[in-house]
């Protein structure tokens, strides 16, 4: 999937497992993306998988804490 595919399947994957607004699952995307945690996600396309997409859901939302 491309890189906004990628981000968008992060996205829904945070709506979808944390009940929380599309617009705060956005956020905390958008913040990610601040902090460059999808830099390597950018380069390299093999990290842009389903699989990769809910563990990173799943960290990021876990991260928002510590912000």
């Amino acid at each position: 999937m491309t890189y906004e595919e990628y981000l968008d399947e992060v996205t829904t994957l945070i709506t979808e497992i944390f009940d929380v607004t599309d617009e705060a699952a956005i956020k905390l995307v958008m913040q990610a993306q601040d902090n460059e945690f999808f830099v390597a996600h950018d380069d390299d396309e093999s990290l842009r998988t389903e699989e990769r997409a809910e563990q990173d859901a799943r960290t990021i939302f876990k991260q928002r804490k510590k912000r």
